[in-house]
């Protein structure tokens, strides 16, 4: 994987979190960079950590399907496109910035991203500068959604996540049509 699908990805990754970060920032009001920076961590150390975890548990079996990688990773980003608006839309978010709120909050925008973990084994993807790279966008992404979203609100919310969906489901079928030797 390119470091430019790489960032590709990321930012897909990231819609989730910046969209929930707009949200934050327009019910925070009035921001300080300290909250642009909690969000940051939560969001972007979810986003790292949880396709690390994927990785090692599709790690697991990657060597058993590897001939059918290609189709494992088009399916499973298909689906976290797919549903990436649909789970935008059952998280409330209100001005409370504690840990079990972001908490919650970190662990519901990244699960797209544990999925994407275990495609990374199947295409045996350098995992630590991935997860690392990934956690780093998100981190900004979040930070400046913060900012965002105490300035313009979150009318744009939907259309970030809808930019994220299309994103992953254009790099599920490239993914496909290199495997099948496409492209």
């Amino acid at each position: 994987m390119s470091l430019v699908e790489l960032f590709i990805l990321a930012v897909g990754l990231s819609m989730d979190a910046f969209a929930v970060s707009i949200c934050k920032g327009l019910s925070l009001g009035k921001i300080t960079k300290k909250h642009m920076a909690v969000a940051g961590a939560w969001f972007g150390g979810f986003q790292a950590l949880m396709p690390l975890i994927g990785y090692f548990l599709g790690s697991f079996f990657a060597d058993m399907i590897t001939k059918y990688a290609h189709w494992i990773a088009f399916v499973l980003l298909i689906i976290i496109g797919g549903n990436m608006e649909a789970m935008g839309e059952d998280e409330k978010v209100d001005a409370c910035m504690n840990a079990k709120e972001m908490f919650l909050l970190a662990i519901a925008t990244s699960i797209d991203a544990l999925a994407v973990g275990v495609t990374f084994a199947f295409l045996k993807v350098q995992i630590v500068p991935a997860v690392s790279f990934i956690g780093c966008v998100t981190f900004v992404c979040s930070a400046i959604g913060v900012k965002i979203g105490s300035i313009f609100g979150s009318k744009y919310r939907s259309k970030a996540e809808f930019c994220g969906g299309v994103i992953l489901i254009l790099i599920g079928l490239k993914i496909l049509l290199n495997g099948l030797g496409i492209m």
